[in-house]
């Protein structure tokens, strides 16, 4: 029998509620069936409101923690186009988004329990100090002391720790790491892994040994508490209950940060 002090402990988080209007993107249901830790689209990058509300309820029927995926206003471009946006607009619309979340939180029966910025907001936020601190003045403004979802290592990261936030590091098994451990652009060839066999090798590997291949073949140490499976993915709930099973068959334990 494994020891519970030794074994890892892993949190699995979707990007969900991705959808606006009648378009939807996102297999919310099925995600919600093999993840603990659900970042909503709140409204800047995809979602509205009866979405929010939609996801909320789900997660909070299946005892998924909800988080709030704040982004860029950017519904055009899916939040994944590089924005200047003022330190002090920035945060407040980071106060924004977290508030409009947590009122659907709440009327579920939870409440927002993280952060998570998405998509260019995430990956300014690994070298930018200025866009990390307007993101963690919007956090503190929303008026809870919620822990922040990022990569290890990053601006967002440290600043946090600056200001008295809790960090979870995160790590992605199908995207490609640089041998600097940071994500390949989705502009690059392979920024993305398709295979799910190799998404679900990597994934043990992070769990299990904390190291991930990059792309020049090197291996790269990776410190994470929490493993995001992309939903917006062909077959992509198919493959997360894949991942969370064989984790388990691995004797990697699966609950949720927050």
């Amino acid at each position: 029998m494994s020891d519970p002090v030794t074994t890892p402990l892993v949190d699995l988080n979707a990007d969900l509620g991705e959808g606006f209007g009648r378009w939807e993107l996102t297999d919310d249901e099925a995600l919600l069936s093999v993840v603990t830790s659900a970042n909503v689209a709140c409204g800047f990058h995809a979602g509205d409101p009866s979405t929010m509300r939609r996801v909320c309820e789900l997660a909070a029927e299946r005892g998924v923690v909800v988080g709030a995926q704040v982004s860029y206003r950017d519904l055009a471009g899916f939040g994944r186009r590089a924005m200047d946006v003022p330190p002090r607009e920035l945060a407040d619309e980071i106060a924004y988004q977290i508030g409009a979340l947590e009122v659907f939180a709440r009327a579920a029966g939870t409440r927002v329990g993280y952060v998570k910025p998405h998509g260019a907001l995430y990956n300014r936020c690994v070298h930018d100090e200025a866009q990390s601190a307007a993101v963690l003045e919007g956090v503190r403004t929303a008026g809870t002391p919620l822990p922040v979802l990022g990569l290890p290592g990053s601006q967002l990261h440290e600043a946090a720790r600056r200001v008295g936030l809790p960090v979870v590091g995160e790590a992605f098994a199908d995207r490609a790491y640089t041998p600097e451990g940071t994500l390949v652009s989705r502009r690059e060839p392979g920024a993305v892994v398709h295979d799910p066999d190799e998404v679900v090798k990597r994934a043990l590997g992070m769990a299990t040994e904390g190291t991930v291949t990059a792309v020049d073949g090197s291996t790269v140490k990776i410190e994470a508490r929490s493993l995001c499976l992309h939903g917006d993915t062909p077959g992509a709930a198919d493959l997360a209950r894949r991942v969370r099973d064989e984790l388990t068959a691995a004797g990697v334990r699966i609950g949720s940060f927050a």
